[in-house]
Parts: C-alpha cells; structure tokens; sequence
C-alpha cells in the first residue's frame, strides 16, 4: 500500500501537511510531495478536499504454495558446547505448536564438533535434529550462520522457525527472513494457533509497552519470529526420547565471511547474565546514586547471581542498558528475584513477572511492587541490603 499525490488535482491548501502524524508531507511549488517518511497510514486522504490524495494498491507477488512448507523448526543456540536456556524454552513451546498443528518439531543445530548437543535436544521434545557441523561455524558469525540456515530453509521448507530474542537471534533472523523473502515478527512474548487461520498467532509488546500486538504471517512461509528469554518455562527432558539426525554438509567456505574472531572478552561483573542467573538482585531509582550500586553487586555475588536494574536508574547513567530489566530491556524469570528501591512500574514487571520468588524492597509501603512480591521489606534499601548480605555471609560460614 502507498500514498499518491495526483498533482493536477492537488489546491494547495496543505491541509495535508498538518495532518500527518509523521511530517512526511511538504509543500514544493503550490503542491503537496510525498517524502520517505510516509508510513501510508492514510490520515491525509481522509482530509484532502479535492480528492487529490489517494492509495495506491501495490501488486502482490505471486503466492506460493504453502502447502509445501511443513513442521515446525527451533534454531539451537548453543555457545561453546552448551545450549543457551532460551532454546530449550523453545523446543517446549514448538512441541506445543507442533502437536496442535500435527506437524513434526525439528531443532537446527549450527555449529563445530556439537553432535553430542543432539540428545539433550531430542530430550527437550524434537522429533529431529538438523546438523550442520564445519571448522567455519564454530563460533558465531553473521555471514556463516545465515547462509547455512537460508539453505537449509531453502532446502526442507519449514512452516514455522522459532529463535531466541538473544543478541544472536536478533542479529541472524532479520537477515534470514529476507533472504527467503518471508516476515519475522521479534521480541514475542506468546505463542498461540490463531483458530480462524490455523496460523501462529504471534504476540509482541507495541507502542513502547502500551499495547500487545497478535500478528499473523499469512502470505509467506516460513512464519517466523523471535522469542524473548524466559517467558516460557523449560521443558521436563526425557532422555528416553529417540529422533533423527539428519546431518547437512556445510555449503559455507572461508571466504563468505567477512568478519575474523580475534579473541572472546568475558565480562568482568557478576552482572549480565541475566537470561540464565537463578538469583537476580535488581536495583531503581531507590539506591539513590550509582555508588550504591555497589551493594546490589555484593549481594548478587554473595548469592551467586547476577545484577538488574530498572529502566530509571539505566536513564540516569548509574548502570549499563546491558542490566536493564523489563518490556525495553530484558525478561528474566529466576528462582529468586530481589527488587530494591523499585517502585514497580507495569513496565519492568513485564520483565520479571515470570520469576518463582520476588523479594521487594522499598521504604514506601505503597509502592505498586508489594502488589506482586511474594515477600516484602518496607524500609531503606541502604539498611537493608547491607544486613541481608551480612546474614548470607554468615549463614553460609556455619555451612
């Protein structure tokens, strides 16, 4: 769908360019111009006097047949030898969709001397693995990963590819959903089977939070989207599970990728890890000022674990975004999660609501985090923190 100015007819009366919500109107030589900015939402066609703006319908490509696509396929993560959490989380819910849509579950898994992954893949609900193994793709690269994952799709031609909202899963999927000319709906927060359709139902926050949106894929396959960490719960693993692997030689060759890994930098904090800590001690605006971070660290490590925080203190430059916690940041569900001086914005309970245990401290008894906490502390974080590290130190020195 696009917008059109027919210039004969057009006046000059620019009501048009009030109108448009995205200033993608202006005005040359008596008449209004359509720029790039134009999002085609139509505010202007409703208001043009004369009539002089109007849609145009752009040609559909021709369909494919989707009747070829089939079964339902979840992109393994793995780093070093070890599967991301986030993955096993998908195989859970793609058993769910493969099972209403009676579809087979497959797993693709990328990577260098990683075979041995399959049996906790197959364990996790796959009916069959994907393998793709070659000196090339041993760590993760943009160029490798994409042309090994495009070929495969190419190849079998899957009806639905769940991957992780990870840094990996944001960086690959865009690039993979254009090559094989298909959408990809990121940061889903639920999965569903639209009844009327048959179609995933994808579910993401949108308008920074204010609204969930369900898309459907309805022209395209393969359906594709990513899926935020820790918003569906780790499948039980029966190892008793049998599957195929099916192996795929790698088409990838030094050449096609562009980038050299030099060296892996781990961070240094006890802080960033938060898709896979089980302890999360998260600080706000409460902690007053960045130097007071330092106990929310303390704490963390005493219960080895990882630091959070909210969306304020990210703001106000006390923490890196890397930490931050919420429906802009990261969704987490730990076994515990600590929230000190964190008023309870629905916005950063989206983030977090998953977890089993939450653990609130604040001075304000009102603060809308008491509401969901399973435990709260009405007092000053700067006593509090301090005495709860104090008393871990302790109970774990009479262990």
């Amino acid at each position: 769908m696009a917008v059109k100015v027919i210039a004969e007819q057009c006046i000059g009366c620019s009501a048009c360019v009030g109108t448009c919500p995205f200033g993608a109107i202006i005005m040359e030589n008596d008449k209004a111009v359509i720029t790039e900015a134009c999002t085609a939402c139509g505010a202007c066609v409703d208001v043009c006097p004369v009539g002089a703006i109007v849609r145009e319908v752009e040609e559909k490509t021709v369909a494919i047949d989707k009747s070829k696509y089939k079964g339902v396929w979840v992109y393994i993560e793995q780093v070093d030898g070890r599967i991301r959490n986030v993955s096993h989380e998908l195989l859970g819910e793609g058993r769910k969709l493969a099972n209403a849509m009676n579809q087979e579950l497959a797993a693709v898994l990328i990577g260098q001397d990683v075979a041995g992954l399959t049996k906790e893949v197959i364990a996790s609900g796959a009916d069959k693995v994907y393998l793709v193994e070659a000196p090339e793709l041993k760590h993760y690269s943009t160029d490798g990963y994409t042309i090994t994952l495009t070929d495969l799709i190419n190849t079998y031609r899957p009806s639905v590819i769940l991957m992780g909202a990870t840094n990996d899963g944001r960086d690959l999927g865009p690039r993979v959903a254009c090559r094989v000319g298909t959408g990809l709906t990121a940061d889903c927060t639920n999965l569903d089977i639209d009844e009327a359709t048959g179609l995933v139902a994808w579910t993401r926050p949108a308008f920074g939070g204010n609204i969930m949106a369900t898309i459907l894929c309805p022209d395209h396959r393969p359906q594709m989207g990513t899926v935020r960490p820790k918003v569906f719960k780790r499948p039980e693993q029966d190892f008793a599970r049998s599957g195929e692997i099916i192996k795929v030689a790698s088409k990838v060759k030094p050449e096609d990728i562009r980038t050299k890994l030099l060296d892996v930098v781990p961070v240094g904090t006890a802080c960033c890890n938060l898709e896979e800590a089980e302890f999360i001690v998260s600080g706000g605006r409460g902690m007053c000022k960045p130097e007071n971070f330092s106990l929310i660290e303390e704490l963390a490590s005493a219960l080895g674990g990882a630091v959070g925080a909210s969306r304020a203190a990210v703001d106000a430059g006390w923490i890196p975004a890397l930490n931050q916690v919420g429906q802009t940041g990261k969704t987490v569900g730990p076994k515990v999660y600590i929230a000190c001086g964190i008023s309870g914005a629905i916005q950063h309970l989206a983030g977090m609501s998953s977890s089993d245990i939450v653990i609130a401290i604040n001075k304000d008894p009102d603060a809308p985090i008491f509401k969901m906490a399973d435990y709260g502390i009405v007092g000053d974080v700067l006593e509090v923190i301090p005495a709860l590290i104090a008393e871990i130190k302790k109970s774990r020195g009479a262990n």
